[in-house]
Order: structure tokens, then C-alpha cells, then sequence
């Protein structure tokens, strides 16, 4: 996992240098074209990692749930009355 944020981390720091250098103008099409175009494939490695964390976040959330509400209904069960004989 390191290894995967250390790349996105390297990706968007690249992105933000090319978004920085264009949002300086001076923009040439025929040369900066390549830049452009490595840019937009940042963008899209960078919004798949997110995308990967953002899925990963919601199945821990979604275990967590499930055990939490096990959990509570254990201890609903564990505290009620036993039944009468």
C-alpha cells in the first residue's frame, strides 16, 4: 500500500506542475501537446487510485457496520430477561 501511495503521490505532484505550468500561460500547442497529453493520463491514473482508496474505504465502513450491529444485537440478546419457566 505504501508502494501504490507513493506513486500517487509522484503522479500528483507531476499533474499539479503541469496544470501549474499552463496556468502560467505561455502556451505553445505543437510543444506542449506531449505535456497535455501525459497530463490528462495522470489525471486518470490519479482518479483510479482514488477511486481503488474510495471502494476500499467503503467495504471497511460496511465490516465495521456489520460488526457493530452484531455486536449490538449480541448484547441486546445477552441482556434481555431469560424466558420464564
Amino acid at each position: 500500500m505504501a508502494k501504490e501511495t507513493s506513486n500517487f503521490t509522484r503522479a500528483y505532484e507531476e499533474l499539479e506542475k503541469i496544470v501549474a505550468s499552463f496556468e502560467a500561460g505561455d502556451i505553445d500547442l505543437e510543444r506542449d501537446l506531449p505535456k497535455f497529453e501525459r497530463g490528462m493520463k495522470l489525471a486518470s491514473q490519479c482518479r483510479e487510485r482514488l477511486k481503488a482508496i474510495e471502494n476500499h474505504i467503503q467495504r471497511i465502513e460496511k465490516t465495521f457496520h456489520v460488526e457493530s450491529a452484531s455486536e449490538r444485537s449480541h448484547s441486546r440478546t445477552s441482556l434481555e430477561e431469560p424466558p420464564a419457566a
